[in-house]
């Protein structure tokens, strides 16, 4: 990515912001097969494990839903070298997540929106988050599913202490500006199979 500085994303209003997901989430849908996405995710854990100097500390990712970016291979390649991976279980709406630890041999279950989460293992505070998404751009934002469950998460664990975010996604997700409203997060990286940019730097 090059070094440019939009302005300030525009308030959100509910039907930007709701179109935009529809738009983002058809163009991600559509980007490439099984293999593609396989090759992306191995450029993305390169480029994050290249640049990114990570903290000490737990790392949080996600069980990928549909068309997102896989960052298992990165979590179980930083299991290997002695970090704590986890995964996030889903509470009710409203509430951040809780993540609990995890690796390959970890037992499963399958959580309240069909995605797969840990079953029992210890809760733990993430360090460095990797967060799923459907488009970002250059501020550091990004366009979610509409919940809430990130942003709530990331400022809950900010108020806690230091924390590391990553926005991980696909080239093609970048938008020139992500519709925000008043409780979004931005991220302090921004990682794609092409570039790594920190936001605001």
């Amino acid at each position: 990515m090059t070094d440019r500085h939009p302005a300030p994303a525009p308030p959100d209003d509910d039907g930007r912001k709701a179109a935009a997901r529809l738009r983002a989430r058809a163009l991600r849908d559509a980007h490439g097969g099984p293999e593609d996405h396989a090759v992306v995710a191995a450029a993305v854990r390169r480029r994050i494990l290249d640049t990114v100097a990570l903290p000490d500390g737990p790392v949080g990712g996600y069980w990928p839903l549909g068309s997102e970016l896989d960052v298992r291979p990165l979590l179980l390649h930083l299991v290997e070298r002695g970090r704590v991976a986890a995964l996030p279980e889903s509470g009710p709406k409203g509430q951040p997540l809780t993540f609990r630890r995890w690796d390959a041999d970890a037992p499963m279950r399958t959580g309240r929106y069909g995605i797969a989460e840990p079953d029992g293992t210890a809760a733990v505070a993430p360090a460095v988050l990797l967060v799923p998404l459907l488009a970002f751009d250059r501020t550091g934002h990004r366009l979610g599913y509409g919940a809430g469950y990130y942003d709530r998460t990331i400022a809950a664990l900010r108020a806690a202490g230091p924390l590391l975010t990553i926005g991980v996604g696909f080239a093609a997700q970048e938008v020139e500006r992500v519709p925000t409203g008043p409780y979004d997060e931005p991220l302090d990286w921004i990682v794609t199979e092409h570039a790594a940019h920190r936001c605001g730097a």
